[in-house]
């Protein structure tokens, strides 16, 4: 997508053929940075510290993290040990198991000589089939966008609520969240604004959404995380549109904490609540959401503190907790599938239920029996 007037994506390759860079996430959106990575262990850290992070990038990412192993050591001992690597640097995002899944089979049956460019390839491959779904879900997505902006009065916006990111920043491009509504602001049929979650502790939705959308010019309010369940009490919502961690073969929804008192905010006031997520982010394997997706638990820091830009342009942390007091920071939850409207897909607007994905995604099933 855009910044400052020019496509770049989140994640590519460096013209040395070998090296990574990606930007750098903590520092938005005060400063933008790319970070160069150039070793597994360096994209294994961008992950756990979240220089990157959004399930499809952390996925591409980890890819590319086993080539860069490959290139240093392409024996099977390096290949193993890159795999558990990257496997250990975050709990909840189902697409990092998927992508290391999908590198370790590949790679595991070539000859060592041969493992470096066959691990490049795959991971650019990856992060190009990432590209590809997120176009898939804004082409269904938009379609919900223009059914409620159909019902409208002429010039009136459609006013769309999200939380977390889930914006090109959390993939390779586009988004998945906010795929629907690029291609809808781009299309310029319908006048459309969205309401940005700040998304505490992190403040993805007001550090990273707002940046991305207001560089994309699509018009858009950030909010405090509980101004939600008011603004649907009056009207002021139209649809919410989420992204994912993971989903369920049952299609519960694990996304940024705070997703569930969203869901159910939209539930009592006939709200639609999508998920928009692409195919590798079901997790066939998993069948109770609740009792079964781990649920990453974060530092004390990110919820004790808070960083920003002062008057005078220094970046600031600053402590607003009281000294001694206890922090829990729970990094998702989940949104049972009785909650969802509809899961958008590249492969179409899709019921939450395990029969739907099933037939939808018959080829993700036997992946994970694999």
């Amino acid at each position: 997508m855009k910044v400052q007037g020019k496509h770049i994506r989140s994640i590519w390759l460096e013209p040395d053929g070998w090296s990574i860079s990606a930007i750098d996430q903590r520092r938005l959106p005060h400063h933008f940075a790319v970070e160069r990575l150039t070793s597994c262990d360096a994209a294994a850290e961008a992950i756990r510290s979240m220089v990157v992070r959004g399930a499809p990038l952390i996925g591409a990412t980890a890819a590319y993290g086993m080539a860069l192993a490959m290139r240093a050591d392409s024996s099977d001992a390096a290949l193993e040990d890159a795999y558990r690597t990257l496997m250990a640097t975050r709990p909840t995002a189902i697409n990092l198991k998927w992508a290391l899944d999908e590198m370790r089979s590949m790679l595991r049956p070539l000859s060592s000589s041969d493992r470096a460019v066959a691990a490049y390839s795959r991971a650019a491959e990856i992060a190009e089939e990432d590209i590809v779904i997120n176009k898939g879900i804004a082409r269904h997505g938009v379609a919900v966008i223009e059914a409620i902006a159909a019902k409208k009065k002429q010039g009136e916006p459609v006013n769309v609520l999200t939380h977390c990111n889930a914006g090109w920043l959390a993939t390779v491009d586009w988004g998945t969240a906010t795929a629907p509504i690029y291609l809808a602001h781009d299309r310029g049929h319908h006048p459309i604004h969205v309401w940005v979650d700040e998304t505490r502790p992190r403040n993805q939705g007001a550090s990273l959404t707002a940046w991305e959308l207001g560089h994309h010019g699509v018009p858009h309010t950030v909010i405090p995380d509980n101004t939600g369940g008011h603004l649907m009490q009056h009207g002021l919502v139209d649809l919410v549109i989420v992204g994912t961690d993971r989903v369920t073969a049952n299609g519960d929804v694990c996304n940024k904490i705070g997703t569930y008192l969203k869901a159910l905010a939209a539930r009592d006031n006939g709200v639609p609540f999508y998920v928009a997520l692409p195919s590798p982010t079901i997790d066939f394997s998993v069948g109770d959401g609740i009792m079964q997706i781990p649920i990453e638990q974060r530092a004390a820091d990110e919820v004790a503190t808070i960083t920003g830009r002062t008057a005078d342009g220094r970046i600031e942390t600053v402590r607003i907790v009281p000294e001694g007091s206890p922090v829990a920071n729970y990094g998702f939850d989940v949104t049972p599938a009785r909650l969802v409207t509809g899961l958008i897909t590249e492969r179409g607007v899709l019921r939450a239920d395990r029969a739907v994905l099933s037939a939808a995604f018959p080829d993700r099933i036997a992946t994970a029996a694999e």
